[in-house]
Protein backbone atom coordinates (compact mmCIF):
# COMPACT_ATOMS: atom_id res chain seq x y z
CA UNK A 1 0.00 0.00 0.00
CA UNK A 2 2.77 2.34 1.03
CA UNK A 3 4.17 1.59 -2.30
CA UNK A 4 1.28 2.43 -4.15
CA UNK A 5 0.95 5.87 -2.96
CA UNK A 6 4.32 6.80 -3.33
CA UNK A 7 4.00 5.80 -6.72
CA UNK A 8 1.25 8.00 -6.77
CA UNK A 9 3.02 11.28 -5.19
CA UNK A 10 6.08 10.54 -7.54
CA UNK A 11 3.45 11.07 -10.50
CA UNK A 12 1.91 14.07 -9.28
CA UNK A 13 5.66 15.92 -8.25
CA UNK A 14 6.43 14.75 -11.98
CA UNK A 15 3.48 16.19 -13.41
CA UNK A 16 3.62 19.27 -11.48
CA UNK A 17 7.49 19.65 -12.60
CA UNK A 18 6.53 19.36 -16.46
CA UNK A 19 5.42 22.16 -18.57
CA UNK A 20 2.71 22.12 -21.21
CA UNK A 21 3.71 21.78 -24.62
CA UNK A 22 0.90 24.58 -25.31
CA UNK A 23 3.08 27.27 -23.64
CA UNK A 24 3.84 30.43 -26.06
CA UNK A 25 7.54 30.36 -27.31
CA UNK A 26 9.22 33.63 -28.50
CA UNK A 27 11.85 33.12 -30.46
CA UNK A 28 14.34 36.38 -30.69
CA UNK A 29 16.40 37.64 -33.53
CA UNK A 30 18.94 39.67 -33.42
CA UNK A 31 19.87 40.86 -36.81
CA UNK A 32 22.89 43.78 -37.98
CA UNK A 33 23.33 43.20 -41.85
CA UNK A 34 21.77 39.92 -42.26
CA UNK A 35 19.01 40.89 -45.71
CA UNK A 36 19.66 37.51 -47.49
CA UNK A 37 19.42 35.52 -44.62
CA UNK A 38 15.89 36.94 -43.09
CA UNK A 39 14.04 35.54 -45.49
CA UNK A 40 15.07 31.52 -45.39
CA UNK A 41 15.13 31.81 -41.41
CA UNK A 42 11.79 33.11 -41.47
CA UNK A 43 11.00 30.20 -43.30
CA UNK A 44 12.54 28.08 -41.60
CA UNK A 45 11.20 29.05 -38.34
CA UNK A 46 7.74 28.87 -39.70
CA UNK A 47 8.28 24.98 -40.55
CA UNK A 48 10.08 24.45 -37.31
CA UNK A 49 7.29 25.65 -34.89
CA UNK A 50 4.39 24.73 -36.88
CA UNK A 51 1.78 23.48 -34.88
CA UNK A 52 3.04 25.42 -32.09
CA UNK A 53 1.63 29.02 -30.47
CA UNK A 54 4.53 30.96 -31.13
CA UNK A 55 5.77 34.61 -31.91
CA UNK A 56 9.14 35.83 -34.02
CA UNK A 57 10.64 38.85 -32.23
CA UNK A 58 13.65 40.38 -34.95
CA UNK A 59 15.96 43.30 -33.71
CA UNK A 60 17.38 44.83 -36.31
CA UNK A 61 20.89 46.36 -34.22
CA UNK A 62 21.36 49.31 -37.01
CA UNK A 63 21.93 47.41 -39.94
CA UNK A 64 23.44 49.45 -42.96
CA UNK A 65 22.62 47.19 -45.48
CA UNK A 66 18.11 46.24 -46.73
CA UNK A 67 17.31 44.37 -43.33
CA UNK A 68 15.04 46.54 -42.05
CA UNK A 69 13.58 46.91 -45.45
CA UNK A 70 13.19 43.38 -45.83
CA UNK A 71 11.86 42.77 -41.94
CA UNK A 72 9.31 45.66 -42.62
CA UNK A 73 7.84 43.81 -45.51
CA UNK A 74 8.25 40.22 -43.66
CA UNK A 75 6.11 41.63 -40.93
CA UNK A 76 3.29 43.12 -43.05
CA UNK A 77 4.03 39.58 -44.42
CA UNK A 78 3.42 37.59 -41.14
CA UNK A 79 1.53 40.21 -39.11
CA UNK A 80 0.07 37.06 -36.66
CA UNK A 81 3.86 35.73 -35.69
CA UNK A 82 6.52 38.38 -36.75
CA UNK A 83 7.39 41.93 -34.79
CA UNK A 84 10.16 43.96 -35.60
CA UNK A 85 12.07 46.17 -33.43
CA UNK A 86 14.73 49.09 -35.88
CA UNK A 87 16.95 50.79 -33.35
CA UNK A 88 18.28 53.44 -34.18
CA UNK A 89 21.91 52.59 -34.63
CA UNK A 90 23.82 49.72 -33.59
CA UNK A 91 24.03 48.89 -29.55
CA UNK A 92 25.12 45.44 -29.55
CA UNK A 93 23.80 42.19 -29.77
CA UNK A 94 23.28 41.91 -26.30
CA UNK A 95 21.05 45.10 -26.03
CA UNK A 96 19.40 43.93 -29.20
CA UNK A 97 18.34 40.43 -27.14
CA UNK A 98 17.55 42.79 -24.02
CA UNK A 99 15.23 44.17 -26.03
CA UNK A 100 13.71 41.19 -27.77
CA UNK A 101 13.28 40.01 -23.98
CA UNK A 102 11.47 43.03 -23.27
CA UNK A 103 8.69 43.10 -26.11
CA UNK A 104 7.88 39.11 -25.88
CA UNK A 105 4.53 37.74 -24.08
CA UNK A 106 6.29 33.93 -24.51
CA UNK A 107 6.53 31.42 -21.34
CA UNK A 108 9.63 29.97 -23.39
CA UNK A 109 12.35 32.11 -24.80
CA UNK A 110 14.58 30.71 -27.84
CA UNK A 111 17.62 32.57 -29.12
CA UNK A 112 18.65 31.98 -32.44
CA UNK A 113 21.25 34.25 -34.53
CA UNK A 114 19.93 35.31 -38.19
CA UNK A 115 23.22 34.18 -39.60
CA UNK A 116 20.94 31.12 -40.49
CA UNK A 117 24.41 28.88 -39.08
CA UNK A 118 22.38 27.98 -35.94
CA UNK A 119 19.45 25.59 -37.20
CA UNK A 120 15.83 26.46 -36.80
CA UNK A 121 14.52 22.64 -36.71
CA UNK A 122 16.46 22.13 -33.68
CA UNK A 123 14.20 24.66 -31.86
CA UNK A 124 11.78 21.82 -31.50
CA UNK A 125 14.18 19.35 -29.56
CA UNK A 126 14.50 21.97 -27.10
CA UNK A 127 11.00 22.83 -26.78
CA UNK A 128 10.81 18.89 -25.86
CA UNK A 129 13.84 19.66 -23.26
CA UNK A 130 11.80 22.52 -21.46
CA UNK A 131 8.43 20.52 -21.32
CA UNK A 132 10.94 18.00 -19.48
CA UNK A 133 11.17 20.35 -16.49
CA UNK A 134 14.40 21.84 -17.69
CA UNK A 135 14.92 25.88 -17.30
CA UNK A 136 17.86 26.50 -19.66
CA UNK A 137 18.60 24.46 -22.55
CA UNK A 138 22.04 25.17 -23.85
CA UNK A 139 23.09 24.21 -27.39
CA UNK A 140 26.25 23.05 -27.85
CA UNK A 141 27.83 23.68 -31.46
CA UNK A 142 29.84 20.33 -31.27
CA UNK A 143 30.35 20.25 -35.46
CA UNK A 144 31.52 23.94 -35.59
CA UNK A 145 31.86 25.39 -38.95
CA UNK A 146 34.07 28.16 -38.31
CA UNK A 147 37.43 28.95 -38.69
CA UNK A 148 39.77 26.95 -36.19
CA UNK A 149 42.32 30.06 -35.01
CA UNK A 150 40.30 33.12 -34.96
CA UNK A 151 37.02 31.15 -34.10
CA UNK A 152 37.50 27.84 -32.67
CA UNK A 153 39.88 28.13 -30.57
CA UNK A 154 39.55 31.20 -28.89
CA UNK A 155 35.78 29.81 -28.14
CA UNK A 156 37.44 27.05 -26.57
CA UNK A 157 39.18 28.80 -24.24
CA UNK A 158 36.81 31.36 -23.14
CA UNK A 159 34.23 28.14 -22.81
CA UNK A 160 36.40 26.72 -20.15
CA UNK A 161 37.19 29.94 -18.63
CA UNK A 162 34.00 30.94 -18.22
CA UNK A 163 33.25 27.68 -16.73
CA UNK A 164 35.99 27.21 -13.99
CA UNK A 165 34.96 30.84 -12.86
CA UNK A 166 30.58 30.68 -13.15
CA UNK A 167 30.80 26.95 -11.91
CA UNK A 168 28.35 26.47 -14.63
CA UNK A 169 30.04 24.14 -16.74
CA UNK A 170 29.51 24.36 -20.41
CA UNK A 171 31.16 23.57 -23.55
CA UNK A 172 29.76 26.40 -25.79
CA UNK A 173 28.83 29.56 -24.38
CA UNK A 174 29.07 31.17 -27.16
CA UNK A 175 26.10 29.44 -29.27
CA UNK A 176 23.37 31.67 -29.16
CA UNK A 177 20.93 29.03 -29.89
CA UNK A 178 19.19 28.64 -26.12
CA UNK A 179 16.47 28.27 -24.86
CA UNK A 180 14.92 29.23 -21.54
CA UNK A 181 12.20 29.12 -19.68
CA UNK A 182 11.16 33.38 -18.97
CA UNK A 183 11.40 33.24 -14.87
CA UNK A 184 14.86 32.85 -14.92
CA UNK A 185 15.61 35.90 -17.51
CA UNK A 186 13.59 37.99 -14.68
CA UNK A 187 15.73 39.71 -11.76
CA UNK A 188 18.72 41.12 -13.98
CA UNK A 189 19.54 43.59 -16.53
CA UNK A 190 22.14 42.73 -19.86
CA UNK A 191 24.81 45.06 -20.64
CA UNK A 192 27.74 44.42 -22.93
CA UNK A 193 28.71 40.90 -23.87
CA UNK A 194 26.53 39.45 -21.26
CA UNK A 195 23.79 37.79 -23.37
CA UNK A 196 26.33 34.68 -23.31
CA UNK A 197 26.67 34.75 -19.13
CA UNK A 198 22.37 34.64 -18.67
CA UNK A 199 23.14 30.57 -18.29
CA UNK A 200 25.36 31.34 -15.02
CA UNK A 201 23.30 33.73 -14.03
CA UNK A 202 20.20 31.61 -14.15
CA UNK A 203 22.39 28.71 -12.34
CA UNK A 204 23.21 30.98 -9.75
CA UNK A 205 19.47 31.00 -8.94
CA UNK A 206 19.42 27.27 -9.10
CA UNK A 207 17.93 26.76 -12.54
CA UNK A 208 17.84 22.85 -13.71
CA UNK A 209 20.21 23.29 -16.77
CA UNK A 210 20.88 20.97 -19.94
CA UNK A 211 23.39 20.99 -22.92
CA UNK A 212 22.34 19.61 -25.66
CA UNK A 213 23.98 18.86 -29.04
CA UNK A 214 22.53 21.21 -32.34
CA UNK A 215 23.45 21.19 -35.69
CA UNK A 216 26.10 24.09 -37.28
CA UNK A 217 26.32 25.33 -40.79
CA UNK A 218 28.82 27.28 -42.75
CA UNK A 219 27.64 31.35 -43.39
CA UNK A 220 26.21 31.40 -46.69
CA UNK A 221 25.32 34.68 -47.03
CA UNK A 222 26.76 37.87 -45.59
CA UNK A 223 30.35 38.21 -43.49
CA UNK A 224 30.99 37.83 -39.82
CA UNK A 225 30.13 40.54 -37.66
CA UNK A 226 32.27 39.36 -34.96
CA UNK A 227 36.03 38.71 -34.90
CA UNK A 228 38.94 38.40 -32.22
CA UNK A 229 38.46 42.04 -30.28
CA UNK A 230 34.87 40.54 -28.62
CA UNK A 231 37.52 37.90 -26.19
CA UNK A 232 38.64 41.50 -24.37
CA UNK A 233 35.22 42.39 -24.15
CA UNK A 234 34.23 38.76 -22.74
CA UNK A 235 37.28 38.69 -20.35
CA UNK A 236 36.00 42.14 -18.94
CA UNK A 237 32.10 41.21 -18.25
CA UNK A 238 33.31 37.68 -17.23
CA UNK A 239 34.91 39.62 -14.27
CA UNK A 240 31.23 41.84 -13.75
CA UNK A 241 29.56 38.65 -13.59
CA UNK A 242 32.00 36.51 -11.06
CA UNK A 243 31.29 39.69 -8.92
CA UNK A 244 27.40 39.63 -9.37
CA UNK A 245 26.64 36.48 -8.68
CA UNK A 246 29.30 35.66 -5.94
CA UNK A 247 29.27 38.96 -4.57
CA UNK A 248 26.12 41.39 -5.37
CA UNK A 249 24.29 40.60 -1.95
CA UNK A 250 27.57 40.57 0.21
CA UNK A 251 30.17 42.80 -0.80
CA UNK A 252 31.70 43.01 2.05
CA UNK A 253 33.29 40.09 1.29
CA UNK A 254 35.41 40.76 -1.59
CA UNK A 255 36.44 44.45 -0.33
CA UNK A 256 36.78 43.45 3.08
CA UNK A 257 38.52 40.55 1.84
CA UNK A 258 41.08 42.59 -0.27
CA UNK A 259 41.14 45.40 2.59
CA UNK A 260 42.49 42.74 5.10
CA UNK A 261 44.81 41.06 2.35
CA UNK A 262 46.73 44.80 2.48
CA UNK A 263 46.65 45.33 6.58
CA UNK A 264 47.58 42.05 7.26
CA UNK A 265 51.12 42.09 6.06
CA UNK A 266 51.65 46.28 6.35
CA UNK A 267 50.76 45.23 10.30
CA UNK A 268 53.69 42.50 10.20
CA UNK A 269 56.01 44.91 8.72
CA UNK A 270 55.55 47.56 11.01
CA UNK A 271 55.93 45.09 13.89
CA UNK A 272 59.08 44.01 12.49
CA UNK A 273 60.29 47.85 12.46
CA UNK A 274 58.75 48.31 15.51
CA UNK A 275 60.45 45.48 16.90
CA UNK A 276 63.85 46.24 15.35
CA UNK A 277 63.21 49.61 16.49
CA UNK A 278 63.91 48.64 20.30
CA UNK A 279 66.37 46.14 19.89
CA UNK A 280 68.86 47.25 17.33
CA UNK A 281 67.57 50.90 17.14
CA UNK A 282 67.00 51.62 13.74
CA UNK A 283 64.87 53.84 12.70
CA UNK A 284 61.47 53.12 11.68
CA UNK A 285 60.87 56.57 9.66
CA UNK A 286 64.18 56.01 7.70
CA UNK A 287 63.58 52.56 6.48
CA UNK A 288 62.16 52.57 2.69
CA UNK A 289 59.44 50.09 3.98
CA UNK A 290 58.03 52.09 6.54
CA UNK A 291 55.70 54.54 3.51
CA UNK A 292 54.84 51.02 1.79
CA UNK A 293 52.85 49.65 5.03
CA UNK A 294 51.40 52.74 5.78
CA UNK A 295 50.37 53.17 2.25
CA UNK A 296 48.89 49.62 2.38
CA UNK A 297 47.28 49.78 5.69
CA UNK A 298 45.60 53.02 4.11
CA UNK A 299 44.43 51.29 1.08
CA UNK A 300 43.26 48.06 3.07
CA UNK A 301 40.96 50.52 5.48
CA UNK A 302 39.77 52.53 2.13
CA UNK A 303 38.69 49.12 0.94
CA UNK A 304 36.85 47.96 4.06
CA UNK A 305 34.94 51.05 4.00
CA UNK A 306 34.43 50.95 0.31
CA UNK A 307 32.74 47.44 1.52
CA UNK A 308 30.47 49.01 4.19
CA UNK A 309 29.20 51.63 1.34
CA UNK A 310 28.29 49.22 -0.87
CA UNK A 311 26.57 46.96 1.83
CA UNK A 312 24.99 49.73 2.61
CA UNK A 313 24.09 50.48 -1.20
CA UNK A 314 22.92 46.78 -1.59
CA UNK A 315 20.40 46.76 1.08
CA UNK A 316 18.68 50.34 -0.18
CA UNK A 317 18.50 48.47 -3.37
CA UNK A 318 16.79 45.47 -2.16
CA UNK A 319 14.75 47.38 0.34
CA UNK A 320 13.77 50.51 -1.44
CA UNK A 321 12.43 48.29 -4.46
CA UNK A 322 10.94 45.41 -1.82
CA UNK A 323 13.46 43.21 -4.34
CA UNK A 324 13.57 39.80 -2.30
CA UNK A 325 16.71 38.10 -1.60
CA UNK A 326 15.70 35.04 -2.79
CA UNK A 327 14.43 32.64 -5.76
CA UNK A 328 11.35 30.75 -5.38
CA UNK A 329 11.00 27.83 -8.37
CA UNK A 330 6.93 27.50 -6.99
CA UNK A 331 4.86 27.28 -3.91
CA UNK A 332 2.23 24.73 -2.87
CA UNK A 333 -0.89 25.55 -1.22
CA UNK A 334 0.06 29.01 -0.27
CA UNK A 335 -2.57 30.50 1.92
CA UNK A 336 -1.23 34.05 1.19
CA UNK A 337 1.96 36.08 -0.11
CA UNK A 338 4.67 36.64 1.81
CA UNK A 339 4.40 39.73 4.31
CA UNK A 340 3.72 43.72 2.92
CA UNK A 341 2.29 41.97 -0.55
Amino acid sequence: MASTETREISKEILAASSHPAAERTTVIVPVLNEEDNIPILHKALTEALQGRDYELIFVDDGSADRSPEVLRSLAERDQEHVTVIVFRRNFGQTTAIAAGIDYSSGEVVVLIDADMQNDPSDIPMMLDKIDEGYDVVSGWRVDRKDPYLTRRLPSRVANWLISRVTGIALHDYGCTLKAYRRDVLQGFRLYGEMHRFIPAYAGSVGARIVEVPVKHHPRLHGTPNYGLERTVKVLLDLIAVKFLISYARTPIYIFGGFGLFLIAPSAAVLVFLLTRKILVGTSVLASPLFPVSTMLLIFGFLCILMGFIAELLVRTYHESQAKPTYSIRKVLNAKSGPAGT
